[in-house]
């Protein structure tokens, strides 16, 4: 049963990972060599190479093109017995090496060409049309092979709309493209795949895997478990409370939920279930909180500095937006954790089996130096993502190679161990970023296509088809957003799903609403389609972190998944509340007491929703009560909702906030009332 479990979640980091086949030693040679020098060019042109955006983004891809081919085959799971060479995972066929070359010299024609075709923008030549629809193919193919096939059939799908909308029902009719403009959209420029999307993969994306990557392979996601352990597994519930904040802290640099739930999960899942949680409640519980990791800022699983460019506003004022909806969904699963902890009786952990925080502390105090430094060059020096990610890879490296020096003093290393340790630990770092990488930039390429091709005239007409559907209704629009939102992420990964739909669904929720007369923020609409983009990590029945934590507690994924996602509903409530109360994403807000208070309220207001769902607030719950709770939390979100209600003026809208504290107010002592009648007649 061991060995099953252990190969599942074995199963689900390759295809998460790309990690597929397995190399002999020269094999890995150069799948290695070429992940290092992946490593070197990003840093080299995060630091001291000045080069053209358009081949950085064009070597950037051909990278991951490159690597691609040489790890994943053609066929996954299948196997074809007169064609082996397609699903081979021992050893890479000579196939796959001419795919990659082929890949890479598609990838880098626009590069070796570029002021030719310049100067033939609009008409390219033979070869240009060749080596454009090439590179098309090369990029759906290695798409395929990375995530699956959804995304790639969802350029293709785009592809042929593009080809075909004239000859389509008048109501979704398009003028269509011919093949140069197709061609010189999507190939030739940067209005397709080497686009905004790829290029922010280039030039940020890729230094904060690196550094994620790097963190890991130097044992900070053990640290950030002890530490979470110490501090909270003796409480009740402490495990699953554990869950939560070990994985916030993960997400902080990791924007993999998969990794995320293999990683914390495989400690915190046993101690759930040791400590009286049900299987599938442990399993879901740190589903939910490893998704809510790509909400974390500073990162957020690198859509922070995708919506930076798409909004055109600099990355901190992405992380300003963020913050407050991320910590709250945070907070208010901490609280899920204890309402199950109390409608389970369960108590913590004791405190001999906890580890001790200050052997911990002592152990991997070093560990914080970097993140620190991280948020000291983004937050107060205000240099830009890349350097600041730049300047705090260099630091890891030195703290990597101090905590090797370090155990000289044990008498077992010496100093020349202890250095090829560093190096090796940097080198598998490197390999590993790279490998993680190549997900995210084979993603931001296929979604290119679908943006190149919106941008030549599709967003109009999905815009008239979304406000036919909708009827003019705010909220009927955001549900139908919501939907497609969390429909296309389930086969697609969280960053190319934020793309696709901020490309094409994005403007229309500002556009529509503002026909509808209402005000949204493009950054609300953005966060909004990101928001819907994550949960559908464990959304069932695809949801591959459902998978990967069902795996680990030994239980049913389907069920799994629902329960997760019953827990992610506190998340999925967030958006559609800062739609409407943009105070929530801080816009136009910079009072440091006025933030505390719009936090405050938020964090109570997702107690009560939680409260509601679970049917618990500090005893059960009587049916009349939910109402009320439902009630206060509206209220503790969106204080302007009671205005019309009431005839008060705007500006006395936080005055509602009052009336939402007393509604919970009076919730509370109800039911504490209600616990000491009980105790009485006992």
């Amino acid at each position: 049963m061991a060995e099953n479990k252990n190969k599942e979640l074995e199963d689900l980091l390759k295809e998460e990972t790309g990690n597929i086949r397995v190399f002999n030693k020269a094999e890995k040679t150069l799948y290695t060599v070429i992940a290092v020098l992946w490593a070197i060019f990003q840093l080299s042109i995060a630091s001291f190479w000045t080069l053209d955006s358009t081949f950085s983004r064009a070597i950037h891809l051909a990278f991951a093109v490159s690597l691609i081919f040489l790890s994943v085959p053609f066929l996954k799971k299948h196997h074809i017995k007169y064609f082996s060479p397609l699903s081979q995972k021992k050893g890479i066929p000579l196939i796959d090496y001419i795919l990659a070359v082929i890949g890479v010299a598609a990838a880098l024609y626009i590069m070796i060409e570029w002021i030719g075709i310049s100067m033939r923008m609009g008409s390219p030549s033979s070869m240009d049309l060749i080596f454009g629809l090439l590179v098309i193919l090369v990029v759906l193919e290695a798409t395929r092979r990375a995530i699956g096939p959804a995304l790639p059939a969802v350029a293709i799908l785009f592809t042929l709309y593009g080809f075909l909308g004239q000859h389509l029902p008048e109501v979704i009719a398009y003028k269509g493209v011919t093949l140069d403009k197709y061609v010189s959209q999507l190939s030739l420029s940067t209005e397709g795949i080497f686009g905004i999307p790829l290029g922010v993969s280039t030039s940020i994306v890729y230094l904060f895997v690196l550094l994620g990557a790097m963190l890991d392979k130097a044992g900070a996601g053990k640290f950030f478990i002890d530490i979470a352990l110490a501090g909270l597994g003796k409480y009740k519930g402490g495990p699953a409370k554990a869950a939560v904040v070990a994985s916030g802290l993960t997400g902080l640099v990791s924007g993999s939920s998969v990794a995320n739930v293999v990683t914390t999960g495989t400690f915190t899942i046993p101690l759930m279930i040791k400590t009286g949680y049900p299987a599938k409640k442990a399993a879901a519980t740190e589903v939910a909180a490893s998704i809510n990791g790509q909400l974390m800022p500073p990162i957020m699983g690198a859509a922070a500095f995708i919506i930076a460019e798409y909004v055109n506003v600099p990355y901190l004022a992405v992380v300003k937006a963020a913050a407050i909806p991320a910590f709250v969904a945070y907070f208010a699963l901490f609280f899920v954790a204890h309402l199950e902890a109390s409608k389970l009786g369960l108590k913590g952990i004791a405190k001999e089996d906890l580890p001790n925080i200050r052997k911990v502390l002592k152990n991997g105090w070093h560990y914080l130096i970097p993140i620190g430094w991280l948020i000291i060059e983004l937050v107060v020096l205000r240099h830009s993502p890349a350097m600041a990610a730049f300047r705090t890879i260099l630091l890891l490296m030195v703290t990597i190679l101090y905590q090797e020096l370090r155990k000289i003093k044990s008498g077992n290393v010496s100093f020349i161990d202890a250095i090829t340790s560093s190096i090796n630990i940097t080198i598998e770092a490197f390999v590993a970023g790279s490998r993680n990488m190549v997900i995210v930039a084979l993603a931001c390429a296929s979604a290119g296509i679908v943006v190149g091709l919106v941008a030549t005239g599709i967003g109009s007409m999905i815009t008239e088809l979304v406000a036919i559907l909708s009827g003019g209704n705010i909220y009927l629009l955001l549900i139908i957003t919501a939907v497609a939102s969390l429909l296309l992420g389930m086969g697609l990964p969280t960053t190319a799903n934020y793309v696709v739909m901020a490309s094409l669904t994005a403007p229309v929720i500002v556009t529509l609403a503002h026909n509808y007369g209402f005000f949204v923020p493009l950054m609300a609409a953005h966060l909004f389609v990101f928001y819907f983009g994550i949960i559908a990590d464990d959304t069932p029945p695809v949801g591959l972190a459902a998978y990967a934590a069902a795996a680990l507690a030994d239980t049913d994924p389907i069920p799994t998944a629902v329960q997760g996602f019953i827990y992610d509903m506190r998340t999925a409530i967030l958006p559609f509340m800062f739609v409407f109360n943009p105070d929530l994403i801080l816009y136009h807000v910079s009072s440091f007491p006025k933030i505390l208070m719009i936090f405050s309220m938020a964090v109570l207001g997702a107690f009560a929703f939680a409260s509601a769902l679970q049917g618990w607030f500090i005893t059960k719950n009587r049916w009349y009560e939910i109402p009320f709770f439902l009630l206060a939390s509206l209220i503790l979100f969106n204080p302007a909702s009671l205005i019309d209600f009431f005839h008060v003026p705007v500006h006395f809208k936080y005055f509602m906030y009052l009336i939402g504290l007393a509604v919970l107010g009076t919730l509370y002592l109800g039911q504490k009332f209600r616990i000491r009648v009980a105790a009485a007649v006992n």
